[in-house]
């Protein structure tokens, strides 16, 4: 079956529940993309399993993504290991109130994904009877991939460029830019601005700089330094001095620290 021939069988099977059918990009690897309302997830991951045209009989993953204001989406890929097809679920939830029905009883597999999912983003799967932390320890607070939360480390060290705790001792990033994702200094935390993590517009930069600034050169203006003047052949530079045992110069003489010229006379 093709993608919208995929799409649209389940939509068939979810009447009357108001689902969408689209097709994710990708060209040759494109996926059936079905949008159906929270309260239609498990129902939908059932009639996807269990219809012999769709036979998805393979869990693949789940995951969310955080939509701010809109809430977050529940995603979930099945695979057909018999008609060699995907598809791709996803259901919105409110930010509000973020909670879905848990399909470990349609897809055993899918018990780790909604654990991980809810200790990341903070999602409740209704039914799940071990929604315990996977990742982090049991004291650990906040939900890490939701996009409001704020990664510490970039908050106290200097960033981008910065070495890792302890390698180096100087502050100061290549450029005066804060991290994605990082509320400007003072409104975040009590850790004092590092070097180079003020961004444009924030006031002065913090600590230490890396290195002291120096002035340059200026260099000269194009067409303004005068042609080079080649050097001859055979002539040596300045102040240079044959090779001791080389050839004797053209005049006779004994160059220095080199054999005296056979003057052809006897002993």
């Amino acid at each position: 079956m093709t993608p919208e021939e995929v799409g649209q069988r389940l939509v068939a099977l979810l009447a009357p529940v108001e689902a969408t059918a689209t097709v994710s990009g990708g060209e040759v690897h494109s996926r059936a993309t079905i949008d159906v309302p929270p309260n239609a997830w498990r129902a939908a991951l059932l009639a996807a399993r269990d219809d012999a045209e769709l036979a998805f009989d393979y869990f693949d993953w789940l995951s969310a993504v955080d939509e701010l204001a809109d809430g977050f989406d529940v995603v979930a890929h099945l695979w057909s290991t018999t008609h060699r097809h995907g598809v791709l679920l996803r259901a919105r939830v409110s930010r509000q109130t973020p909670i879905v029905d848990s399909v470990v009883a349609v897809y055993p597999g899918a018990a780790w994904h909604e654990r991980e999912t809810h200790e990341m983003f903070g999602i409740d799967f209704a039914g799940h009877a071990e929604l315990r932390p996977l990742l982090l320890p049991p004291e650990f607070e906040g939900h890490p991939l939701r996009k409001e939360f704020v990664l510490a480390s970039r908050v106290a060290k200097p960033w981008p460029g910065a070495k890792e705790p302890g390698e180096s001792e100087a502050g100061g990033g290549r450029r005066p830019i804060r991290p994605p994702g990082v509320p400007a200094p003072g409104e975040w935390g009590v850790v004092p601005t590092p070097a180079g993590a003020g961004g444009v517009g924030e006031g002065p930069r913090g600590g230490t700089p890396a290195r002291p600034a120096r002035e340059r050169p200026a260099r000269p203006a194009p067409g303004a330094r005068g042609p080079r003047t080649p050097r001859d052949a055979g002539s040596a530079g300045a102040g240079s001095r044959p090779r001791p045992g080389g050839p004797a110069p053209a005049d006779g003489t004994a160059s220095e620290g080199g054999p005296a010229p056979d003057d052809g006379g006897s002993d």
